[in-house]
């Protein structure tokens, strides 16, 4: 364990987390929006993204990897794009992406869709899984924001015996040599940066 600012002891995890967030903290509007095209120029040409009939992913806020771009391409694809809805408990609930004026402000920053929501379990219909992350590493650990609620859609997955390309989204330096894992984490299929695609054996 190392110890923070405040005394408190920190987990490798929530070292690392601060570490990527004060990197993404450094980018420019200019670098965003230009990432942002060139990520979903890489994601659109994923095998398992290009044949998903469905595609559960989520609407990128402040310094994240931009999905704007993505969102739009595959629903002008005919994709059938399910964006997540934050729960009191954490939990995620889901709702068809209907385009971007059908988003709304929702709590700690995040846009969600204004349309009726289909459950938690509508995810397991997923050909795809598009995840929000900090890093990943070189056996497909991701590392995410902490809040559990990823682990919950995983969980689901692997409890319905559903088995959608999980597909994490990163700038090109936030893909490392090792992230620190726990038992119940799983590793990703692959990860797409602007620099193009990585598949993960799994």
């Amino acid at each position: 364990m190392n110890t923070d600012e405040t005394g408190q002891q920190s987990s490798p995890k929530a070292v690392l987390r601060r570490e990527l967030l004060a990197g993404r903290a450094l980018l420019t509007k200019e670098n965003i929006a230009r990432d942002a095209a060139a990520l979903a120029s890489a994601a659109l040409h994923l095998d398992r993204l290009a044949d998903a009939r469905t595609v559960a992913a989520y609407v990128s806020v402040g310094r994240e990897p931009g999905t704007r771009a993505l969102l739009d391409a595959l629903r002008e694809r005919g994709v059938r794009v399910l964006l997540p809805v934050l729960l009191t408990d954490n939990d995620l609930d889901w709702a068809l992406y209907a385009g971007a004026e059908h988003l709304l402000p929702a709590g700690r920053g995040l846009l969600e869709p204004d349309g009726p929501r289909l459950g938690p379990a509508a995810v397991v219909e997923a050909d795809a899984v598009l995840l929000p992350g900090l890093a990943v590493d070189r056996e497909g650990m991701r590392l995410g924001r902490g809040g559990g609620s990823y682990d919950r859609v995983l969980a689901r997955l692997t409890a319905a015996g559903a088995h959608p390309a999980l597909v994490v989204l990163l700038y090109d330096d936030e893909v490392l040599a090792h992230v620190p894992a726990e038992t119940h984490d799983r590793p990703v299929d692959a990860v797409v940066t602007p620099a193009g695609v990585r598949h993960f054996e799994r």
